[in-house]
C-alpha cells in the first residue's frame, strides 16, 4: 500500500506543472522517435553503399542524419529545461509551504524538535525531492520511452540477435532490486546523522558565550567529531553501495554489445545479417546502454526523493496544537479594553506530572498595573503564555473584554496582548528594525517615545549610530538589561491594550524598573501584568497576584500582603535580606 500513496503524493506536487510536464513528455517522445529513425537511416546508407551509392547521395544522407541529430539534441534541450524548471519550481513552492506551515506551529514544539532537523528537511530534503520530481521523472520517462521505440525496431531487424543482445538486461533490474532497498536505509540514515550535526552547530553558534566562559571547547570539538564520523560513515557506506551498483549495471550493459557483436559477425559471415542491419543494431544496443546504466542511479534518486518526500510531508502534516477556532467570534471593539478574567485557569504540558497552573482565578481592570509573583515554578511564566496563547488553554477558562480568548482567531487575540519573555529575542538587523518588528510603520517620533517609556533612550544617543546601530546575532552587542528593554519597547511601540511582562525586567537594576513601572502608569489605557521576582518593584504596582503550586494564594497591596503571614512576606523578607548581605 505503501508505493500508491508515494505515486500519489508525486502526482499531487507535479500536478500544479502539468503544462510543462506535457510540453516535456512531448518533446522527449519526438526525440526518442528520431533517435529510431537514425540508426534505421544509417541501415539504409550502409546497405547502399554495396550498392554504388553516388557521393552526391552519401552526402545527402549524411546531411540528413546529422540534421536529424541536430534537431534530435535541441528538442533533448528543451524537454530538460521544461522538466528540471518544472522540478526548481516545485522546490520553490515546497519550500514556501514549509516555512508558511513552520509559523504557524506553536514555539514549545519547534524548541523541542531542534532547529537542525527543521532545517534539515527545509533544505536537504527538500531539494532530494526537486531531484526526484526534475532528474529521476525525467530519466525514467526517457528510460520507458527508449525501450518501448527502440525494442520493435531492434526486433523487426532480427529478433533473434535483439533478443540474445537484451537478456542480460533483466540481470540489470535484480542488482537494482537487491540494492535499492539498502540504499534506502543508508540513505535515511545519512539525513538522520546531517540533521543531527545541524542541531549541534546550531546550538553551539547560539551558545558561543557560555562554551567558551566554561572553557568547552574540547568537549564541543570531541562532539562534533564524533558526529561528523558517523555522518562520514553513513555518507561512505551509501557511496560503497552506489560504487559497487554502477560499475556491475555498465559491465552488463557492455556485455550486451560483445554478445551481439559475437553472434552478429557470424550471421553477417553466412549472410543471414546485412551489414547495415548490424550496424544498426549495434547503434540501437548502444543507445540502450546508457539510460539501462543511468536506471540504477536513478532509482537510487529516485528512492532517496521518495524518502526525502515522506519526510517533508510529515513535516507538513503535523498541526499546532494551537489552533484557530472552528467558527471564530469577530474582535469587539470597547470603549476602556484591558481587562481580563480567569476562572478555574488550569494548563498542562504534554508529558507533565502535574498542571502548571491548576485552578486559577483572578481579575485585572482596564489601565491596572498588576505584579504576579511567586516562587520559582509557580506557574508565572505558564500564566503569560496562557494569555497569548502561546500554550493551549481550555474554553471557558479566560477571557479578555469579556471574550473567550478561545473563541478569538490568534491574529485578532494577539493584536490584544504585546508579550515582553525574559529573552527577547533580536534579530541580526538596526536596533530601528529591532524596535519596529511589531510596528514597521511606526513613525520616528513613536519610535523614540517607545525608547524613552522604556528607559533606552539615552543608551541608544551614546551609541555612534544611534537607532541605526547594528545590532548582532540574538542582540549580542548590547547588554542584558539593554537587550531587555530594547524588546520592552519594541512592545510599546504596537500599543496593544494589554501588556504583560514575564520577568523582563529582570537584567534592569531596580530603580530603573521603578522608572519604567512609573512610565507605564502615565498610561491608564493600557493594562500591565508585571510578572518578576523583583518584589521593591511589585511593590509599586495597584495590586499583587502571589501565585503558589499552580494557584492564587493571595492577592492585594504591597502594604497589605507583607503585613499578613504567607508566601508574600516570605518572599518579601528573603528579598531584603538578600539585598541587606549584598550592601555588607
Amino acid at each position: 500500500m505503501a508505493a500508491p500513496l508515494k505515486l500519489g503524493l508525486i502526482i499531487r506536487h507535479l500536478r500544479p506543472q502539468r503544462r510543462e510536464l506535457l510540453q516535456g513528455a512531448v518533446a522527449l517522445v519526438v526525440v526518442n522517435l528520431v533517435g529510431v529513425s537514425l540508426p534505421l537511416l544509417v541501415q539504409n546508407t550502409v546497405n547502399s553503399l554495396k550498392e554504388g551509392f553516388s557521393l552526391p547521395q552519401l552526402l545527402q544522407q549524411a546531411a540528413l542524419i546529422a540534421a536529424l541529430a541536430t534537431a534530435m539534441a535541441l528538442v533533448r534541450l528543451w524537454s530538460r529545461v521544461l522538466v528540471f524548471g518544472a522540478g526548481r519550481q516545485v522546490e520553490v513552492t515546497l519550500r514556501q509551504r514549509i516555512f508558511d506551515h513552520l509559523l504557524k506551529q506553536e514555539p514549545g514544539w519547534v524548541q523541542q524538535t531542534g532547529s537542525g532537523e527543521v532545517i534539515s528537511r527545509s533544505t536537504s530534503d527538500v531539494e532530494n525531492v526537486r531531484r526526484l520530481l526534475g532528474f529521476a521523472v525525467l530519466s525514467l520517462t526517457n528510460t520507458a520511452l527508449a525501450y518501448s521505440l527502440t525494442l520493435p525496431a531492434m526486433l523487426a531487424i532480427d529478433p533473434w540477435l535483439s533478443l540474445a543482445a537484451i537478456a542480460l538486461y533483466p540481470l540489470m533490474l535484480l542488482v537494482v532490486g537487491a540494492s535499492g532497498g539498502r540504499m534506502m536505509g543508508q540513505q535515511r540514515q545519512q539525513q538522520r546523522e546531517l540533521a543531527g550535526l545541524s542541531d549541534l552547530i546550531q546550538e553551539d553558534l547560539s551558545g558561543i558565550s557560555a562554551i567558551k566562559i566554561y572553557r568547552q571547547e574540547p568537549t564541543e570539538q570531541e562532539a562534533f567529531t564524533r558526529l561528523s564520523d558517523r555522518y562520514r560513515d553513513a555518507a561512505l557506506a551509501l557511496a560503497r553501495t552506489r560504487s559497487t551498483l554502477f560499475p556491475l549495471l555498465e559491465g552488463i550493459s557492455s556485455l550486451s554489445l560483445l554478445v551481439l557483436l559475437a553472434i552478429g559477425s557470424g550471421q553477417l559471415a553466412a549472410g543471414s545479417l546485412s551489414l547495415g542491419g548490424l550496424v544498426a543494431l549495434i547503434l540501437y544496443v548502444e543507445r540502450l546502454v546508457f539510460p539501462t546504466a543511468l536506471l540504477g542511479f536513478t532509482l537510487s534518486t529516485f528512492q532517496t526523493g521518495q524518502v526525502s518526500l515522506e519526510r517533508v510531508e510529515e513535516l507538513l502534516k503535523r498541526e499546532s496544537t494551537i489552533q484557530d477556532p472552528v467558527d471564530p467570534q469577530p474582535l469587539q471593539v470597547v470603549s476602556n479594553p484591558g481587562a481580563i478574567r480567569a476562572r478555574g485557569l488550569r494548563v498542562r504540558y504534554p508529558d507533565a506530572p502535574s498542571e502548571s497552573l491548576a485552578g486559577v482565578d483572578f481579575d485585572v481592570k482596564p489601565g491596572e498595573l498588576v505584579a504576579v509573583v511567586g516562587p520559582v515554578g509557580c506557574g508565572k511564566t505558564t500564566l503569560a503564555r496562557a494569555l497569548g496563547r502561546m500554550v493551549e488553554v481550555p474554553s471557558g477558562q479566560l477571557w479578555i473584554d469579556g471574550q473567550d480568548i478561545t473563541a478569538l482567531t490568534l491574529r485578532d487575540l494577539r493584536t490584544k496582548i504585546s508579550l515582553v519573555p525574559q529573552e527577547g529575542y533580536l534579530f541580526t538587523a538596526t536596533l530601528a528594525e529591532n524596535l519596529r518588528f511589531g510596528n514597521p510603520q511606526a513613525s520616528d517620533s513613536e519610535l523614540r517615545a517607545a525608547a524613552r517609556q522604556a528607559q533606552l533612550e539615552a543608551d541608544i544617543q551614546a551609541f555612534p549610530a544611534g537607532y541605526e546601530t547594528l545590532v548582532g546575532e540574538r542582540g549580542i552587542t548590547l547588554s542584558g538589561g539593554q537587550r531587555q528593554r530594547s524588546a520592552l519597547a519594541r512592545a510599546l511601540l504596537v500599543d496593544a491594550p494589554i501588556l504583560v511582562l514575564d520577568d523582563a525586567l529582570a537584567s534592569v537594576d531596580n530603580r530603573t524598573a521603578a522608572a519604567i513601572l512609573q512610565s507605564l502608569t502615565l498610561n491608564q489605557q493600557r493594562s500591565v501584568l508585571f510578572i518578576s521576582h523583583q518584589l521593591s518593584a511589585a511593590a509599586a504596582c495597584d495590586r499583587v497576584l502571589v501565585l503558589e503550586q499552580g494557584q492564587v494564594v493571595q492577592q492585594g497591596h504591597h502594604r497589605e500582603l507583607v503585613s499578613i503571614n504567607g508566601t508574600y512576606r516570605r518572599l518579601w523578607e528573603r528579598e531584603q535580606a538578600s539585598q541587606q548581605l549584598e550592601a555588607a
